[in-house]
C-alpha cells in the first residue's frame, strides 16, 4: 500500500533508505538516554527518600553524611552502598552518553538506513537499562561481573553504528 502511495506521488520515498514509513528513532533514543543518565539513575531521588539530600552541596551528600547516617541508624549500610552504586551508575551513563550520541548521530547523518539505526539504538538501550539495573541492584561481587558484559554490549552497539556509518562513507 505504501509503495502505491509513493507511485501515485501521494507520499515521497525516504531519500536515505528508499523506504516509506520507517521512523527515525534516533532522537527518541538520545532523549531517553539523557533522561536515563541525568534523571532516572540519579541518586538524588534515593537521597531525598532517605533524607540525606542537602541542596547546598548534593554531590558530596554520601561522602559527608552517609557513614554518619548509618551509625545513627537512619539508614543501613546496605542502603548506603546501593545509593553509592546508583551514583556510579549515573556517572557511567553520563560518560557513555557521548559515545552513543556520536555513534547514532554519525550513523544517521552518513545515511545508514533507519532500520539499522533503530535496531542498534534499541540494542544499546536494552543493554544500558540492564546495565543500570545490574549496577544498582546487584550486591554480590561475582554476580556483578555481568555488569561488565552489559557495558560491552552497549559499546558493541555503538561500534556497530560506527562501522555501518563507515561503510556508507566508503561506498
Amino acid at each position: 500500500m505504501a509503495s502505491l502511495a509513493v507511485s501515485l506521488g501521494l507520499r515521497a520515498a525516504d531519500p536515505l533508505t528508499n523506504l516509506v514509513g520507517i521512523p527515525n528513532y534516533a532522537p527518541a533514543y538520545l532523549a531517553f538516554h539523557f533522561v536515563w543518565a541525568y534523571g532516572i539513575l540519579s541518586s538524588r531521588t534515593l537521597k531525598q527518600w532517605y533524607k540525606l539530600d542537602h541542596q547546598e552541596s548534593p554531590r558530596y551528600d554520601l561522602v559527608k553524611y552517609g557513614e554518619a547516617a548509618v551509625k545513627s541508624g537512619k539508614i543501613t549500610k546496605r542502603q548506603l552502598n546501593m545509593m553509592q552504586r546508583c551514583e556510579s551508575a549515573s556517572a557511567n551513563s553520563v560518560e557513555n552518553y557521548t559515545f552513543f550520541l556520536g555513534a547514532i548521530g554519525f550513523a544517521t547523518f552518513s545515511g545508514v538506513d533507519r532500520q539499522t539505526v533503530n535496531y542498534w539504538g534499541l540494542m544499546y538501550t536494552a543493554a544500558r537499562i540492564a546495565y543500570g539495573a545490574a549496577y544498582v541492584l546487584i550486591e554480590d561481587r561475582k554476580v556483578a561481573l555481568v555488569r561488565g558484559l552489559l557495558w560491552w554490549a552497549g559499546n558493541a552497539a555503538c561500534f556497530a553504528l560506527l562501522w555501518a556509518a563507515g561503510g556508507k562513507l566508503n561506498a
